[in-house]
This record gives structure tokens, sequence and C-alpha cells, in this order.
């Protein structure tokens, strides 16, 4: 894979080691735009990567810095995730400016970084994760267009679980308590449920809590969630 160099100025001192991926959407209009912002030493953003929809791979910050991407986050047991992951931007007016699918050749492209870097680490399925994972009431990142299954299939990342299932019957506050064992910050608990959605059931975003939600909530928490890898 050809990697492009293009230097960032805003990284610091990593305080950990690296334990996760975290991907996002550049969210801006054009790829242009979203490279400028990410090298403004006055934006204080970065990423290690950007991805651009033709399949570029850009090289923003190294590895072994902490670049900032993910702002204020939490997964699992993890406050600082800028210290304790590899950020990755895929081009995506995002929302704001013509939500779209992503091209195949993108997330080619994705796969094969994050295999890499997944690989490189010992990084587990779990803690590889979206933007809106782990600031579930700030970001919608890369959102319910990106395709998870895709890299789910190549165990780059937790399946939707379909096998098995199970409705466990939990209340709200029962699956709130779920959600935060399995990694989430249910702080803003209508945000938590939306982000869990996107990530895992993204063709319906209501932010209720029904009983397939707590179906693949329970199998995501079983040590082998099963589904259509």
């Amino acid at each position: 894979m050809t990697i492009i160099d293009t230097p960032s100025p805003n990284h610091d001192e990593r305080l950990g080691p690296i334990t996760m991926i975290v991907l996002h959407y550049t969210g801006m209009v054009d790829a242009e735009s979203a490279i400028a912002r990410l090298r403004d030493p006055v934006a204080k953003v970065s990423a290690h990567y950007l991805v651009a929809e033709d399949g570029t791979v850009l090289r923003m910050v190294d590895e072994s810095r902490r670049a900032w991407h993910a702002g204020a986050s939490h997964w699992r047991d993890v406050d600082d995730v800028n210290s304790a992951s590899v950020g990755i931007e895929i081009v995506n007016p995002g929302h704001e400016f013509g939500y779209r699918p992503f091209p195949d050749e993108q997330i080619a492209a994705v796969v094969r970084l994050v295999s890499a870097i997944k690989d490189r680490y010992g990084i587990t399925r779990g803690n590889i994760v979206g933007h809106s994972d782990v600031a579930p009431a700030r970001k919608r990142d890369p959102g319910e267009l990106f395709p998870w299954h895709s890299l789910a299939r190549l165990r780059l990342a937790l399946p939707r679980p379909t096998k098995n299932l199970m409705d466990p019957g939990w209340t709200q506050g029962g699956f709130l308590l779920a959600l935060e064992r399995f990694g989430y910050d249910v702080t803003d608990p209508m945000a938590a449920i939306m982000a869990f959605q996107r990530r895992f059931r993204p063709e319906m975003l209501d932010g209720e809590i029904d009983a397939e939600c707590r179906m693949i909530l329970l199998a995501l928490l079983l040590p082998k969630p099963q589904g259509d890898e």
C-alpha cells in the first residue's frame, strides 16, 4: 500500500500504549479543505491517516505520536482515547454537507490500512470503533452509511449479531448498564442509544430501546458474537 507523507504539526506525546483504532469521516465540503484543516496549527486537530475517496492514503502524524482526533471521548476503561488510538479520517462530506455512501476504492484502502494497524499492535475487534462510539453526545461519524460489515467479514470489526438471538427483557436502566459495560459513555442516554444503533442497527435510528436492540447488545456481550461475517 502506497502512503503519501503529508505531515501535520498537530501532535504530542502518547501517554500509553496503542490499543484502539478510531474511524472518522472528515465532514467537510471536500478533501482539500479537510487536509488543510488537519494541517492548520490554529485548528489544533489532526489524524494519523486520511483516506481519500479514490483510495489514496495520506500519513499526517506518525503512529508513535498522539494525534488530536478524538477530543473528549471514552471507550471501555479509556478516557484519553487520543493516547490509546490510531485515528483515521475518511473523506466524506458528512451529514452537514451531503452525506453519501463511501466508494469501494476508499473502503478497500481503509480495510488494508486497518488490517495493517490491527496486526501491528494486536488490537482486538472490539476496539476498532467509530468516532460516534467514543463520543456519542458529540459525534455521528463515520455514520450509518459506513459499511462496518465489510470490515467485520475480515475480522477487522465486531459483526452485527444475527444468530441465536435472545431478548433479555432489560428495563431501560438495565440496557444502559449493559451498554456501559460494553464500552459506551451513557451520560447522555439518548445519544448513547443512537450511537449504538448507528453502529449495529443503522437502518433504524430512533433512540428507542426495543427487543432487537436488547438482543444485539446481549449477543455482543457474549464471548463470541455471531453474525454474517
